[in-house]
C-alpha cells in the first residue's frame, strides 16, 4: 500500500523570561534575541541529536488521544534529522489493540486506525510560569493535515486549565487561540484566524516561520513572524467558578489529521 507522508519541521523552540521585551520586524523572520530587551534564556531544544526527541525534555502521547481525530498517535513518527524535529503523518493501517465490539467509547470502538503520526510534550518534565516563548517552524497545509503548538495548565481539568494554541493551522486557517471555562463549566474562547491564501499560500508555507508568545502578569499575547494575531488580558481570562487559568505550562506538538 502506498503511503503519504506528511512531515512538521521544527528547528527550534526557546522559552525565556523577562520584565520586559520588544521583537524587531526582519524581512526574512529569525528567533527573536533572546538575551537582549532583558530576557534571559531558561530553556531551549534545538534538536541537534539525530535519533528520537531527548526524553529528558519531551514525552509522547500514544494511540488515539482527542477530537476523535483519525490518526493513531506512536513514537516512531517523531524524529530528530540534522537539527530539525521531524513529525511524519502517514497514511497506513495500525491495529487498535483496545478495540472493543460495539464499545460507545470513540477510542475502542474503533478495529484500527488509517493514520499514524507524532506528539510530544513536556508534561511532567517541563513548566513555566510566564516568559516569552519562541519556536521556528515549517507546516504542510495539504488538505487533513492539521498542525499545532498549543498549551495546557499543569494543575486541574480542561478547560478550567486554560489552553493557549500558538501555532494551529486547521482548514485553511492559521489560528491563535486562547480559552478558558466559561458559563455552564464549558470552553470559552478568545480566537482569531487569518486565510492561509492572505499570507501567501503554499509559497509561504515553503518557508519556516516564527511562532512567539509573550505572557506576563497582564496579558497574553500571540504572534507569527513578529506580526501580532492575538492578545488578551488576564482580567479576562478569569474562569466562571473564580479561578485563575494557567498556573503552570506545558507544552504539546502535534500533527493531526482530519477528513
Amino acid at each position: 500500500m502506498k503511503k503519504y507522508i506528511v512531515k512538521l519541521l521544527l528547528p527550534v523552540c526557546a522559552v525565556c523570561i523577562s520584565l520586559s521585551g520588544v521583537a524587531q520586524q526582519r524581512k526574512n523572520p529569525k528567533p527573536p534575541a533572546l538575551h537582549s530587551d532583558g530576557y534571559k534564556l531558561v530553556w531551549a531544544e534545538e534538536f541537534n541529536k539525530d535519533g528520537a526527541p531527548d526524553p529528558a525534555n519531551w514525552r509522547y502521547e500514544l494511540g488515539f488521544e482527542r477530537n476523535e481525530e483519525y490518526q493513531w498517535y506512536q513514537w516512531e513518527n517523531a524524529r530528530c534529522e540534522k537539527g530539525k524535529l521531524i513529525l511524519e503523518a502517514k497514511r497506513e493501517k495500525k491495529t487498535n489493540p483496545n478495540f472493543k465490539e460495539g464499545s460507545s467509547d470513540w477510542k475502542k470502538n474503533r478495529r484500527e486506525a488509517d493514520y499514524t503520526s507524532a506528539s510530544i510534550k513536556t508534561q511532567g518534565l517541563h513548566s513555566w510560569l510566564y516568559g516569552r516563548f519562541v519556536m521556528r517552524g515549517k507546516i504542510d497545509i495539504r488538505d487533513g493535515i492539521w498542525p499545532a503548538w498549543w498549551t495546557l495548565g499543569t494543575k486541574g481539568s480542561w478547560p478550567a486549565t486554560g489552553e493557549i494554541d500558538i501555532m494551529e493551522y486547521y482548514r485553511k486557517k492559521l489560528l491563535a487561540n486562547i480559552a478558558f471555562m466559561g458559563a455552564d463549566r464549558k470552553d470559552a474562547w478568545f480566537s482569531t484566524e487569518k486565510n492561509i491564501d492572505s499570507l501567501g499560500g503554499q509559497a509561504w508555507a515553503d518557508q519556516f516561520h516564527i511562532w512567539r508568545m509573550d505572557w506576563d502578569e497582564n496579558s497574553i499575547a500571540l504572534y507569527v513572524d513578529n506580526q501580532l494575531l492575538n492578545k488578551v488580558s488576564l482580567n479576562r481570562l478569569v474562569n466562571q467558578d473564580g479561578t485563575n487559568i494557567i498556573l503552570l505550562n506545558n507544552r504539546i506538538i502535534c500533527c493531526s489529521i482530519w477528513q
